[in-house]
């Protein structure tokens, strides 16, 4: 009898972004290219804004908003490359309505993430709290971290416990993620600011307890959506690394945001813990 947690060799298509690939849908192979090139002219507006520290003018705040907002629809583009558009509709609209929710609890009570006020530095607010951007950057979070977590567990995908450790290594990306951004956040751009005592332990201006409430919101968002990330009827997909690209660029925009201020450490740690996992994406995606 075949021994089912051992890795067993698998073979498939390498499909990169804006080449033409087999799709459930027609109208989001026509505009996949062109949005994914909008994503990377809006991430190197932003990049280059960010390294050279150029704050955009009053009423032009629309520039970083740009970011998760083609980086969401983009995203959503290519999952409907694999998924039916209802699955892709309902998991747009199921993980931004989780998120708005989980940040806005956490702004007006402090759970899960710790005592924070959000600035207008994104612009208008949903539900009278929470800045519009940031349920769509969630959306591209999680998407393309389980995304790169699928890339990463290909060679053990026949094993029993595979979508557990999709789900874990996916929220383990995203608290990642989050070590980079929350000093970009609170003290390069602003986007809130902490109300914790100075005698509270912390990464920077955040508590601790605000990276549990990143795992644990990453957690509850991925588990309540994937029966909308599932295909029911799957048929053979040519291996994609758009996630993994996305994934790479959203974590170096603040990375680079850290470095012109000195903030050394989330650098050296986005770096290092994402380097291992490209690393592991490339060589599950090669398996």
């Amino acid at each position: 009898m075949a021994d089912r947690n051992k890795p067993a060799p698998m073979t498939s298509v390498i499909a990169t972004p804006g080449v033409p690939v087999p799709s459930l849908s027609s109208t989001a192979q026509r505009w996949h290219k062109p949005m994914f090139i909008v994503f990377l002219v809006a991430w190197a507006l932003n990049a280059g804004m960010t390294a050279f520290g150029i704050e955009a003018p009053l009423g032009f705040g629309w520039s970083e908003a740009l970011l998760p907002l083609t980086g969401a629809i983009t995203t959503l583009l290519a999952l409907a490359g694999r998924l039916p558009l209802q699955n892709v509709f309902m998991a747009g609209i199921w993980i931004v309505s989780l998120a708005t929710g989980i940040l806005a609890i956490g702004a007006v009570t402090a759970t899960p993430f710790g005592p924070f006020v959000y600035t207008d530095a994104l612009g208008e607010k949903l539900v009278g709290t929470v800045p519009w951007p940031l349920p769509l950057l969630w959306l591209v979070l999680v998407i393309n971290a389980r995304g790169v977590a699928r890339l990463i567990m290909r060679p053990w995908r026949k094993t029993n416990y595979y979508g557990f450790w999709v789900i874990g290594l996916g929220c383990a990306l995203v608290v990642l993620f989050a070590l980079g951004f929350e000093p970009f956040a609170s003290r390069v751009k602003t986007y809130w600011y902490w109300e914790s005592a100075t005698t509270v332990p912390g990464w920077y201006s955040a508590p601790w307890v605000c990276l549990l409430g990143w795992f644990l919101s990453a957690l509850a968002i991925l588990s309540l959506s994937i029966p909308w990330l599932i295909n029911k009827h799957p048929v053979k997909q040519p291996m994609d690394y758009q996630p993994l690209i996305v994934w790479v660029l959203i974590n170096l925009w603040p990375a680079i945001g850290n470095a012109t201020h000195q903030l050394w450490w989330p650098v050296l740690i986005a770096a290092g813990g994402n380097a291992l996992a490209i690393t592991w994406a490339v060589r599950g995606a090669r398996w």
